[in-house]
Order: structure tokens, then C-alpha cells, then sequence
């Protein structure tokens, strides 16, 4: 399952609900103490109540009593579920998803209570016609009695199907939003919930103010949640094992009560074994992992920043390992701050690892900062802008085309005097592109530019919807400095854009391009991605019928040669593409582009760079 939104209400800022959507990766960006870490630490109560626990304190001081209300909305719901009974159904079939096909998960919490607790409900469009509202609060002996009643022929078997034979002689369902509830042991609803629960997403929370201790902080964290993401991969391991579990002791439960009939049979009527296996989070806290350092020196007495840097190597651990399996474990990585105690050359490190973690499959990665140049080398879409005038108004939270520039207008934007050329491109994947590229070309002839490192070329990713906004409104100019504007020839209305930026007067040399290949992915050559994943992918100019995209080829061939469930989205591909650009050679780059048409792009930058 994916997480796609979350919303808060009445936890500590948030008074009133309030909704963040999710993407792979996304970047929660506002000044300090406006509400960025507030977001995480809901999700971590939500998921684990561990790292951060839900305290009385947590409840809005405006809320007059209110309870805590946190939400969190899934895509790819689980496409079955098994109960207790062995009767199998699904979410859909008991009526607990949204009208969009999502499962929506609400936890409540009393805060006149001095240990809070979490009462669950999935908000789902459920039927709520009288006699057929109740149905999975009921027990098999009153869901058998109503089918006897309804005068139902049928001969059923299970819960599941007795519910479906109940709900379709009904007729009318009156279907509503209804808060089912699920944690209190009511049959086969608080069972749902329990099968819910390890289909989750592993959540692991990274804070920036984390005490300095070697059983528990920025040392054990990232440990903590390499212990999490494994054992979210042998989950069905363990799956089986708790099935043998269940089936030795509920044969113990069995004999038992044979032997209780024996001696008292009105007693052993009341006999009813429940087996509650073990949540996730209970796995999880059986394993420790620790790390020694060299000289004998505690790594809880190195410096903050080398601390931090098992943050950055975990993080470009993971993204390499996920890149290279077909985990089908969902994992959802939350960082706060992660620039904090990095030199500047660790933070594009940590970034690199981000994005490709995101690229990964069933990985989703989420950040907060509160600096806008961390963020600038981010996607533009995944950014939520948190602002707010404090207490008592509930901070706002804001995505879309404009959110950059309100970011540049409240925390500022400071351009690097080393730049002399932004080089403008349509999405994260145009950037590597260009920068490998560049400097294959120049390892061969150095008269023409290297972008790799070249701290004078300074770009910037505007990609989709955004595009038109960052041209027509020129957000850049300020900045001073020369736009070049490359895309892809795939999307007619860039033509509009490079034509805007041709036509500008603004004295400083600003020109745009298209592609004259369909997209960037065209200028790779089939001999670097067999080098780097060992497929075939036929790479042509343009696609055309029986000959698809570079992206949509390889994403076949991957998917087939590593035996993948569904084919790898276009995206995911693009991402997947990034690490061939390395491997590209002049000759190679020569090959695919005979008019040397990304040389012409690359001598005209370099006349900014001089």
C-alpha cells in the first residue's frame, strides 16, 4: 500500500483538519517552528507510536476538549484478505473503501485521558440501510440466525459470505461515508482490522534533534530502520510462521477442550479460542543491530556531522539495494532536515540517494527543511509549502505551480556568485543527462564544457504544469544570469515555451531548445543499458507503432528479465535510465547523435562559462 495523503486535526497546531498529500518523494519546506516536524511525528503515532508517543499535551490548546484525529489514505489496498475463520474476502466485498478505491485509516485519541489511546475506524462508503449497517459487528451465530430469518437458500460458509448473501438481498444499501470502527473486539471487524495492519507500510522516522546516545538516537535510528526494512521483506516468512503457530496452538485449544467436555460440559460451551498474532512493530523490537568504530572510540562520542553521515551512508545504501531487487515491501523513509552538520558536497549525496530511493519500487521517501536551496534541487511537485501566522490559526499547507515562488519570497532565496548560466530542464532525469553527457563529450575533446561539477552551471528543473509559470512569469530574473532552456520535442506546448524564451530582450543571451529525438532517453545508446542491466532495448528517434519509447522498451525488458509483478511505470523507467547516462561514451554519444546536435547544445553554454 501507498500512502497518499495524511490528514491531522487538533494535534498541536493543526486545530482544524488539515490534508498533506504524498508523492514517491516529498519535500516539506517552511520557516522554523511552523509545523513541518509535526507532520512526521503524527504519521510516526500513527504508524508505530514508538520513536514519538501520543501524549495528553498533544491536543491542540485551542481544541476545548476535541479529540486527536489522524488520517492516513492508501492506494493499492491489499486485494485480499484472509479472517480468522479461513474464509477469504476482500475490502472491496465488505464495503471499506472510499468512493475513490482507497483505504482511509482514522485514529482517535482521548486526550482527557492521561495515556492516550487510539480507537480505529476506516472511513469507507459503506452501506447504512437499517439491519445491514452492523453486519461486521455481528457474530456468526447472529449472522446465521438473520440469514435463517431472511429465509436465504443458500448453504454458506463463513462470515465473509454471509454478509455478501445478506447485503445483496437488501436491495436498497443506502450507501454512505461511514466510520467503521475496527480496534474494539467486535467479530470479524477488529479481525479486518488485524489483517489491515500487516499490509502497512514500514515507517521509519529520522529526527534532527535526536539524543546523542548509543542505545537510541542518531546512531541506532538508521539501524532501526534497516532492521524495519527487512523484516518488511520476509514478511511472508513470517507469515507462515505464524500460520504454523496459529494451527499448533489452536489444536492445543482444540484438545483442551475436548478434555474441559469431559469434566464439565457447560463450561466448555464458553471455550472459544482467539489467536492475536504479532503486529509488525512487535517484530521489530526483538532485534537489535549496533555498529563499533575505529580506535575504540564510541560512536556516540564522534561529531555530529560524522554521526549524520551514517544517516547519508545508510540512505545511499538502501537507495543502491532497492534499485537492484524487486522488493515488494513498502517502506516509507521520513527525514527531518537533513542538511543539518553535512558539508555541502554530503547534501547532494544524501539528495542523490533520496531520488533514487523515490525511483525505487514501493519505496516513498519524505523530507523536511527549511532551506529553499536544499529544496531547489528537488522535484518542483514535491514540494508542500508550510506557512502560518501562528496560534490560534492552523498552519496552511500548499502545493502546485506557484509554491516555489512563495518559498522564494518568505525564507529567500540566495543565488550562488559562482553561477553564470541556469540551465533550465523539464525533470530530474534531463539534469543527469546533461551532466554525463557534457563530460564524455569533454573527456574527449575539452574544448567542449563539462557540466558534471561545474559549479558556473547551476540547473533547474521545470517540469510539467510548472513549466509555463516559471517562463511567463520569469522567476528567475533576479538572479541575473543567462536561462538556457532544454526539452523534450514529445510535449507540443514546450514549443510555446522555447519561443517565449527566444523571444526574450532581457540582455543577458537567454535561448531554448527542443530535442530534435522524441525525448533525452533517445540519445542513449543500447550498448550502455546492456552494460548496466544486462537487457536489449531497441532505442529509437521517435516511437511508432510496434516500436515504443526508449523508457516504455526498457520497462518492458526490465520487468520481463527480472520476473517484476506489472509492468515498471515510464517514470520509474526514466529513473531507472539515469545510472546508463555514466556508462555513454563520445563514440557512443556519436552514434545516436550524427548531426551533433547535443555538442552544438553544449558549445553554445559554454560560451556563458568563459
Amino acid at each position: 500500500m501507498r500512502l497518499v495523503a495524511a490528514t491531522i486535526e487538533n494535534f498541536r497546531a493543526y486545530r482544524t483538519a488539515t490534508r498533506i498529500d504524498f508523492e514517491d518523494i516529498t519535500t516539506i519546506i517552511g520557516r522554523n517552528d511552523v509545523g513541518k516536524s509535526t507532520i512526521l511525528e503524527a504519521l510516526e503515532i500513527f504508524f508505530n507510536n514508538e520513536t514519538v508517543k501520543i501524549e495528553q499535551g498533544d491536543c491542540n490548546v485551542f481544541a476545548e476538549g476535541a479529540p486527536i484525529r489522524i488520517t492516513a489514505e492508501f492506494s493499492e489496498p491489499p486485494a485480499e484478505i484472509v479472517l480468522d475463520s479461513g474464509a477469504p474476502t476482500s475490502l472491496a466485498d465488505e464495503y471499506l473503501l472510499s468512493a475513490a478505491g482507497t483505504l482511509v485509516i482514522q485514529k482517535v485519541y482521548d486526550c482527557s485521558k492521561k495515556s492516550p489511546a487510539a480507537e480505529t475506524f476506516i472511513l469507507a462508503r459503506h452501506p447504512s440501510a437499517k439491519g445491514v449497517d452492523n453486519l461486521l459487528e455481528l457474530k456468526e451465530k447472529d449472522l446465521q440466525a438473520l440469514v435463517k430469518g431472511k429465509g436465504i437458500d443458500v448453504k454458506l460458509k463463513g462470515n465473509p459470505g454471509m454478509r455478501r448473501a445478506l447485503w445483496d438481498d437488501a436491495g436498497e444499501l443506502a450507501l454512505a461515508d461511514v466510520a467503521v470502527p475496527v480496534s474494539k473486539p467486535k467479530e470479524d471487524s477488529k479481525q479486518i482490522w488485524e489483517q489491515i495492519e500487516r499490509h502497512l507500510p514500514m515507517f521509519a522516522l529520522f529526527q534532527s534533534d535526536r539524543a546523542s546516545k548509543e542505545s537510541d538516537g542518531e546512531i541506532q535510528n538508521p539501524l532501526k530502520g534497516a532492521i524495519a526494512s527487512a523484516i518488511a521483506e520476509v514478511q511472508d516468512e513470517i507469515d507462515r510462521i505464524q500460520v504454523k503457530v496459529r494451527q499448533k496452538s489452536e489444536e492445543i485449544a482444540r484438545l483442551t477442550h475436548e478434555a474441559l467436555k469431559t469434566i464439565d460440559p457447560k463450561l466448555a460451551r464458553t471455550l472459544v479460542p482467539k489467536f492475536t498474532p504479532p503486529g509488525a512493530a512487535k517484530w521489530t523490537g526483538l532485534f537489535s543491530l549496533g555498529m563499533d568504530t575505529d580506535d575504540a572510540i564510541p560512536l556516540n562520542k564522534r561529531g555530529s556531522g560524522v554521526r549524520r553521515l551514517i544517516l547519508v551512508s545508510f540512505f545511499k545504501a538502501e537507495a543502491e539495494r532497492k534499485l537492484a531487487t524487486s522488493s515488494k515491501a513498502n517502506i516509507i523513509y521520513a527525514i527531518e532536515e537533513p542538511e543539518t552538520s553535512q558539508h555541502p558536497a554530503n547534501q547532494r549525496i544524501l539528495i542523490e540517494s533520496f531520488k533514487d530511493l523515490a525511483r525505487a519500487p514501493n519505496c516513498q521517501v519524505i523530507l523536511t527543511t527549511h532551506s529553499p536551496g536544499l529544496a531547489a534541487d528537488l522535484p518542483v511537485d514535491s514540494i508542500r509549502f508550510v506557512s502560518g501566522d501562528g496560534p490560534p490559526n492552523t498552519p496552511i499547507i500548499e502545493k502546485g505551480v506557484d509554491v516555489f515562488g512563495k518559498v522564494a519570497d518568505v525564507l529567500g532565496l540566495t543565488p550562488d556568485s559562482r553561477a553564470k548560466v541556469i540551465v533550465c530542464v523539464e525533470g530530474p532525469t534531463d539534469v543527469e543527462a546533461l551532466r554525463y553527457l557534457s563530460h564524455a563529450l569533454h573527456v574527449e575533446d575539452n574544448t567542449i564544457p563539462s557540466l558534471l561539477d561545474n559549479k558556473a552551471c547551476a540547473f533547474i528543473v521545470l517540469r510539467g504544469s510548472t513549466l509555463k509559470h516559471w517562463v511567463a512569469q520569469h522567476y528567475l530574473q533576479n538572479l541575473r544570469c543567462p536561462e538556457v532552456h532544454i526539452y523534450d520535442s514529445d510535449v507540443a506546448a514546450y514549443g510555446e515555451t522555447v519561443q517565449q524564451v527566444n523571444a526574450r530582450t532581457d540582455g543577458f543571451g537567454s535561448w531554448g531548445a527542443l530535442t530534435a529525438k522524441h525525448e533525452i532517453e533517445c540519445y542513449l545508446h543500447p550498448d550502455a543499458i546492456m552494460e548496466v542491466y544486462g537487457v536489449a532495448v531497441e532505442v529509437v528517434d521517435h516511437p511508432y507503432e510496434g516500436h515504443p519509447s526508449v523508457p516504455a522498451a526498457f520497462a518492458a525488458a526490465i520487468t520481463a528479465h527480472r520476473g517484476l509483478d506489472g509492468l515498471m511505470k515510464q517514470n520509474t523507467a526514466k529513473g531507472y535510465l539515469t545510472r546508463v547516462y555514466p556508462k555513454m561514451t563520445a563514440e557512443m554519444i556519436r552514434q545516436r547523435d550524427p548531426d551533433g546536435e547535443v555538442e552544438g547544445w553544449l558549445r553554445r553554454i559554454g560560451t556563458f562559462l568563459h
